[in-house]
């Protein structure tokens, strides 16, 4: 089974320190995934990122409940930090985030390495479970 690649990048207006600090808050996540994956962080507040720290949370995919455990692999405030999945709905989820100042604002860059799971069914599961994500 091989694994995927996703990229994805924008352009914000605003200072590398002040869109790092907006992604790099678990807080925010709940807010950047779609409504509908019912997107709800278990781990109790304020969490603190940073190299190591284990985060929980809990999701739907077409109605499915289903719980992600994540640890942050990587921190290199502002430039950029990785979390990767060590529970969850993925056989492989690593997700690196980085940040550049440019063009009077700031790129944010995702990349990501995955690998659904479903055998033989993979290819359907990761067109309508990835999709139903993002």
């Amino acid at each position: 089974m091989k694994t995927r690649m996703l990229d994805a990048e924008m352009w914000l207006p605003l200072e590398v320190q002040t869109v790092f600090a907006f992604f790099s808050d678990a807080r925010n996540l709940e807010a950047l995934t779609p409504p509908w994956v019912r997107f709800n962080i278990l781990t109790p507040g304020p969490i603190v990122l940073a190299q190591g720290t284990i985060i929980d949370y809990q999701l739907r995919i077409h109605y499915v409940p289903m719980r992600w455990r994540s640890e942050i692999t990587l921190w290199d405030p502002p430039r950029r930090f990785a979390d990767e999945q060590l529970s969850g709905p993925y056989k492989v989820w690593v997700h690196r985030h980085d940040f550049e100042q440019r063009d009077g604002g700031t790129w944010v860059r995702d990349h990501v390495n995955y690998r659904p799971r479903g055998w033989i069914c993979e290819p359907l599961i990761n067109t309508t479970a990835l999709l139903r994500i993002l």
